[in-house]
């Protein structure tokens, strides 16, 4: 089997490879008549081209699919690991006390983000309010064939809408591990000035989405909210769910004080929580999964202990006592904020300044070793571009429901990009297996 590029043409047999593929297929395989017709049905998305011309790649990134099977076997062992009261209680000990106690749900929209290279794929992060699961969803079902060849790939899609049935699913698992099979009728979608954020559009996706189940659903500034009679409410109605977006993990500031005493008294299911945030996204979380010493002195497996010391790039605190020894190793590192999110305030060693570096010794950081991100080579109006990417695995219990790449150019993730965006993930199989796309995570 061939797929033909606008260059060339590359053969699919044994020793071609996913990164070969990203480096010489420059087929564009975005719909993008498609995507505004499934986009345009969802009132305020009609001009999301106009307003987000960046956020949508035209091409899909390949991935060999023991890279996939990798990002599986590693969510499950980390699944496993946080499972453990050993490593429970040292990432409880950190967080506030609304973080101490679970109240069911497990954290909705969980997103694992992977940088892939020779060695396999490598956890950068793990985000417990992840966003773009419904975003690419749409993406998918404007995907087509670029050639004859990879035709099989794409019908997969079906242009069905299992993902959304996937996602609705998972939002009832939060409410029932809560609420058991008591009813619920009303959902908000939570977020500072939701409407000037970035991915808002995504959050009209869920509105619709939950209405389409007969629940009550709206987007709500924080500061919406009342606590009241022993309830959450929102525009005279109480409020069963909350779908939480909000970067104040903690809850910790005064405009969220409404919705931090419901969720201490356990009036609302709220997902993800602070409960979520605490075992899965704090950024120490990372020095612990990458220690397989003291892994193994915790009761992890030997077999989850190897898939966690090939996926998980090695991670330690930032302190005074180390300054030293970490500037002049900072070239190999990357520092991150300990409850940073969205790249805020994340550095490449090799670019620090003097100025940056006192800011982060003063700041609680992390260092991680570098990884450097994927590379695609697309066609952008004529001209070869070369980009960056990561793997984003959205998850839920454990369960990988959808692989999506983001493109972009830069030290981080930025929808600014041109040719740059969300991208669909072709996972390719075996020499001598049917082709599969990544959309099947998500059926």
């Amino acid at each position: 089997m061939t797929i033909h590029t606008d260059q060339s043409t590359v053969a699919l047999s044994s020793d071609s490879t996913a990164q070969a593929l990203n480096q010489s297929c420059f087929c564009r395989t975005l719909n993008a008549d498609r995507l505004h017709e499934l986009l345009a049905q969802e009132p305020g998305l009609h001009s999301l081209a106009q307003t987000h011309p960046h956020l949508f790649s035209s091409s899909v990134v390949f991935m060999a699919s023991d890279m996939a099977q990798q990002i599986t076997h590693l969510v499950a062992a980390i699944e496993r690991v946080v499972a453990l009261p050993a490593y429970r209680a040292q990432a409880l000990a950190r967080a506030p006390e609304l973080a101490q106690a679970g109240r069911g749900p497990v954290g909705a929209c969980m997103g694992f983000d992977f940088h892939l290279g020779a060695a396999g794929p490598r956890l950068i992060e793990i985000n417990t309010n992840a966003g773009g699961l419904l975003l690419n969803g749409a993406l998918l079902r404007a995907q087509e064939s670029c050639c004859e060849a990879m035709d099989r790939a794409f019908t997969s899609t079906n242009r069905s809408d299992t993902l959304a049935q996937t996602v609705f699913d998972m939002f009832q698992s939060e409410w029932r591990l809560q609420r058991g099979s008591a009813p619920w009728g009303s959902v908000v979608i939570v977020d500072e000035a939701p409407h000037t954020q970035y991915l808002a559009p995504e959050f009209e996706l869920f509105r619709q989405l939950f209405q389409r189940h007969g629940l009550k659903a709206r987007i709500a500034d924080p500061s919406e909210l009342t606590w009241r009679d022993g309830q959450l409410w929102h525009a005279g109605t109480v409020v069963d769910l909350v779908y939480n977006r909000l970067t104040d993990f903690y809850l910790a500031e005064p405009q969220h004080l409404a919705l931090r005493q419901a969720c201490e008294a356990g009036a609302v299911v709220l997902t993800p929580d602070p409960h979520a945030h605490a075992l899965y996204a704090d950024k120490r979380n990372l020095i612990a999964l990458s220690q397989p010493a003291q892994l193994a002195a915790w009761g992890v497996s030997p077999d989850d202990c190897h898939v966690l010391q090939a996926g998980v790039p090695s991670t330690q605190l930032v302190t005074a006592a180390q300054e030293e020894a970490l500037w002049a190793q900072r070239r190999q590192l990357f520092f991150k904020p300990v409850a940073g999110y969205g790249a805020k305030a994340a550095y490449r060693g090799d670019k620090l300044t003097r100025r940056v570096w006192s800011e982060i010794l003063a700041g609680d950081f992390v260092a991680q070793a570098l990884v450097p991100p994927g590379a695609r080579l697309i066609d952008v109006d004529g001209a070869l571009t070369d980009l960056k990417f990561d793997i984003r695995a959205f998850t839920y219990d454990g369960q990988v429901q959808l692989l999506a790449a983001r493109t972009y150019a830069g030290q981080t993730t930025n929808f600014r990009t041109q040719g740059g965006g969300f991208a669909p993930v072709m996972v390719l199989p075996p020499q001598g297996e049917k082709e599969t796309h990544g959309s099947q995570n998500a059926s």
